[in-house]
């Protein structure tokens, strides 16, 4: 064929199969629900260490997101996210079973935020749809 070379084919083809590649992955992925089971604040730890700041985290218990895709959830804290997206990318992907058995529900994890003055639990899992 006129105009279409080795190289030409060969993008075409590597195009064509990562695209495919993202398509098939993303339809695979699951949706995790990340909830904030409990949040503490260590007022002694507090007043012994950390300077007064104006604003805090917003975090509520019982608050709840839902990643799509292994992605940040909107309006979740990006500290938090930062310590439990390799967990939820996983779950996302369908992994589970974290540390041999560490929760009872292999596909779960409970993480804390890096807050070591009011640090955030939240548990995290697989939705099944």
């Amino acid at each position: 064929m006129r105009g279409i070379n080795e190289k030409t084919c060969f993008l075409f083809v590597i195009s064509s199969f990562y695209t495919f590649a993202i398509r098939h992955q993303m339809q695979l992925m699951k949706k995790v629900k990340i909830s904030a089971v409990r949040k503490v604040q260590h007022d002694d730890l507090m007043a012994k260490y950390e300077n007064p700041i104006e604003h805090s985290c917003d975090v509520v218990e019982g608050q709840t997101w839902i990643s799509v895709d292994g992605q940040c959830p909107p309006g979740l804290c990006p500290e938090a996210w930062k310590t439990m997206s390799e967990f939820v990318q996983a779950l996302a992907r369908g992994e589970g079973n974290f540390y041999d058995g560490w929760m009872k529900n292999p596909y779960s994890a409970m993480i804390s935020c890096n807050d070591g003055f009011r640090p955030v639990s939240f548990y995290i899992e697989t939705l099944e749809e």
